[in-house]
C-alpha cells in the first residue's frame, strides 16, 4: 500500500492538477465560456426532456440522472469532509474553482461522446473509449481506457461507495459491515442484472428525490445559523489564500485535496459522464453536453457545498479525530441531535447506493468495447458484487487509495483525448449557436456539415 500512496503523490502533484487546471481553462476560454454564457440553455433543455420518452431509447434527463446518480454519492458527504479534514476549509474554495472551470471539460466530453456513438440493440453506446477510436483513430488507447474505467467505476469507486455506507450504518446504528455489505451486495446484483433500463428508471426516481432532500436540510441549517455565514466564508476564502498557510505548506495541500476530492466528485474531464451521455436520444450532440455540464453545477456547487456548510457551521472539531461521512454525521448530531447522525446514513444509503448502480453501467459499456460475449459481461456483473462487498470489509484508507490512483490514470487518458478532440466540439457549438441565432428553437446536427469526418460518424 506504500507503493500505491507514492504512485498516487506523484500522479497527483506533478500531472494531474496542471493537466485538469489546463483543460478547464483552454476548454473555457475556446467555447466562450459556455458553462456560464449558457446556463439558461441548459436548465431549459434539461426541463424540456424531463417528462419526455424516447421509447426503447434513453432520454436526456435519464442519461443525467444516470450521470448525477454516479456523481452524487460518497464524494458529496465523506469527500467533502475528507478534503476539510485533510486540507482545512480552504479544500471547499478549490472545489469550486475546479467545477466552475471543469464544467467547460464535461461540456466538450461529453459533446464528443454523443457526436461519435454507435448504435446499440437497445439503446446507442459511446464514450471515451469510442471517440479515442474512432475520433483519434487509436484502438489500443480505447482499450487502455475501457480497462481504466472498467476498474475505476466497476470496482474501485464501488468499494468507496459501499465502505462508506457500512461506516455511516456503523455509526448510526452499530451495524456489522458483513450484514450491511451483504445486503448492499444482494440489491446492487438484483437491479443490475436488468440492464441499463432498469438502472435508469430507478435513478430518474430516486436521484431527484435525494438531492431536494439534502439540498432542504442545508437550507434549514443555513437559515438557523445565518449569522454564522459570513464566518464560515470567510474561513473557506482565508484558508485558500491565507499567509499562515501558504507558510505551512496548508495551501497545497487545501489545493490537491481540493481538485481530488472535487474531481472524485464531479467528475470534469475524467471521461465517465460520456459513457452515459452517448446513450441518449439528441437531435443535436451540444445538447447532451450542455445538460452535462450543469450536471457539474448540481454536484459541487449545490451539493457539495451543502455538506460543507453543514459541517462549518456546526463547530465540529476539524482536529482529524473524525474523518469522512463520520465528520459529516457528527456535525449533523452537534446541529439537529442525534437524529443526525442517522439522516446521514439513510441518505447517504442512497446517494452511494445510486452511485453505484451508475458506476456499474460505466464498466458495463467499457466492457462491452472490449468485448460482446454474454458470459464476460456476466462474469463482470458477478466481479462488481465481489468488489461492493470487498469494500464493505476494508479499511476506508485501502479504498480511497486505491480509487485515488486508479481515478488519475483515467483521467491522464482521456485528457489526453478530448484535448486532440476538441476542435470538433467547438464547431459542433459554433453550429448549435448559429441555428439558435437563424430562429430555430431546437437546433438538428446533420455529418453532412462535417464532411471531412462524416464518415466516421454513425448515427448522425
Amino acid at each position: 500500500m506504500n507503493m500505491i500512496s507514492f504512485i498516487n503523490d506523484i500522479l497527483w502533484t506533478y500531472i494531474l492538477i496542471a493537466l485538469l487546471l489546463g483543460c478547464a481553462v483552454w476548454f473555457t476560454v475556446k467555447t466562450g465560456f459556455v458553462q456560464f454564457r449558457m446556463i439558461g440553455e441548459m436548465v431549459r433543455l434539461l426541463g424540456e426532456s424531463a417528462g419526455k420518452s424516447e421509447g426503447r431509447h434513453i432520454s436526456s434527463f435519464q442519461a443525467f440522472a444516470i450521470s448525477i446518480a454516479s456523481r452524487v454519492g460518497t464524494g458529496n458527504l465523506a469527500g467533502v469532509a475528507t478534503a476539510i479534514a485533510v486540507g482545512g476549509p480552504g479544500a471547499i474554495f478549490w472545489m469550486w474553482i475546479i467545477a466552475l472551470l471543469g464544467s467547460a471539460s464535461a461540456f466538450v466530453e461529453s459533446t464528443l461522446a454523443q457526436l461519435y456513438k454507435i448504435k446499440s440493440k437497445d439503446s446507442f453506446i459511446g464514450g471515451p473509449a469510442y471517440y479515442m477510436r474512432r475520433g483519434l483513430k487509436q484502438p489500443w488507447m480505447g482499450a487502455l481506457f475501457a480497462v481504466l474505467i472498467t476498474i475505476t467505476f466497476g470496482f474501485a469507486f464501488n468499494s468507496v461507495q459501499s465502505n462508506t455506507i457500512c461506516a455511516a450504518f456503523e455509526h448510526a446504528f452499530g451495524f456489522n459491515h458483513v450484514i450491511v455489505g451483504a445486503i448492499i451486495t444482494l440489491l446492487t446484483l438484483l437491479i443490475i442484472f436488468g440492464g441499463v433500463q432498469r438502472i435508469a428508471k430507478v435513478s430518474s426516481i430516486i436521484v431527484p428525490v435525494m438531492a431536494l432532500g439534502y439540498i432542504l436540510l442545508a437550507l434549514i441549517i443555513v437559515a438557523m445559523n445565518i449569522t454564522q455565514l459570513p464566518r464560515v466564508l470567510e474561513l473557506i476564502v482565508g484558508h485558500a489564500f491565507g499567509w499562515q498557510q501558504a507558510l505551512g505548506g496548508g495551501i497545497g495541500v487545501a489545493l490537491m485535496q481540493g481538485i481530488k476530492r472535487g474531481l472524485f466528485s464531479n467528475e470534469a474531464g475524467m471521461g465517465s459522464a460520456p459513457n452515459v451521455a452517448a446513450t441518449a436520444y439528441t437531435t443535436h450532440p451540444v445538447k447532451q453536453g450542455l445538460i452535462q455540464a450543469l450536471g457539474v453545477f448540481t454536484d459541487t456547487l449545490l451539493i457539495c457545498s451543502c455538506t460543507a456548510f453543514i459541517i462549518l457551521c456546526s463547530g465540529t472539531p476539524l482536529d482529524g479525530s473524525t474523518n469522512g461521512v463520520q465528520l459529516t454525521q457528527q456535525a449533523l448530531t452537534n446541529v439537529i441531535g442525534s437524529s443526525g447522525s442517522i439522516f446521514v446514513a439513510v441518505t447517504l444509503f442512497f446517494f452511494a447506493f445510486s452511485s453505484i448502480l451508475g458506476n456499474y453501467y460505466y464498466g458495463e459499456a467499457n466492457v462491452r468495447y472490449l468485448t460482446r460475449r454474454r458470459e464476460a459481461i456476466v462474469l463482470y456483473r458477478l466481479l462488481v458484487g465481489g468488489m461492493v462487498m470487498f469494500g464493505a470489509l476494508s479499511t476506508l484508507e485501502t479504498a480511497w487509495n486505491l480509487a485515488d490512483v486508479t481515478m488519475g490514470l483515467m483521467a491522464l487518458c482521456n485528457l489526453i483525448a478530448i484535448l486532440f478532440l476538441g476542435k470538433y466540439a467547438f464547431r459542433l457549438l459554433h453550429d448549435y449557436r448559429n441555428q439558435k441565432r437563424a430562429g430555430i428553437k431546437e437546433p438538428v446536427f446533420s455529418k453532412t456539415t462535417f464532411p471531412d469526418i462524416e464518415n466516421e460518424l454513425e448515427c448522425w
